[in-house]
């Protein structure tokens, strides 16, 4: 059978903050630029989810994408769509709200709900805006 990658897009729109505690408004506006506003800003996200495994003889799938939807619905999007990702999203407790981050934080709480269904998970795309998206392939 054929090693295969699939790719289930979802969208979510959310707020956030770029700012360390430990830094001066200042400070946080040098590091961070506009992105450290004390009263948040906020993105229209696009989230690809890539998995990848082999097809299955039976089915002609690698997964089910309404069951891969229905994961990544209720683990991520559910979590973050119209939220405020520094202070309301449990797996971004404690982290820097970066894109880089969120990326990392989806991925670890996808990577089991992936496996469950049967396959891998390849990459997860964060798109934050028209010119800027982050891609994590796991460490």
């Amino acid at each position: 059978t054929a090693m295969i990658h699939i790719t289930r897009r979802e969208r979510f729109n959310a707020a956030h903050r770029l700012f360390r505690h430990d830094f001066t408004d200042e400070q946080n506006l040098e590091v961070f630029g506009k992105c450290s506003n004390p009263n948040w800003h906020g993105h229209n996200y696009e989230l690809f989810v890539t998995v990848k495994g082999n097809i299955d003889d039976n089915t002609g799938f690698l997964v089910n994408l309404k069951s891969l939807s229905k994961i990544i619905k209720q683990f991520i999007i559910s979590k973050l769509d119209h939220k405020n990702i520094n202070l309301e999203v449990d797996f971004m407790d404690g982290k820097l709200a970066s894109t880089e981050n969120l990326s990392v934080g989806i991925w670890n709480e996808l990577n089991p709900q992936v496996r469950q269904l049967g396959a891998d998970l390849h990459c997860v795309k964060v798109v934050e805006s028209e010119n800027n998206f982050v891609e994590y392939y796991g460490s």
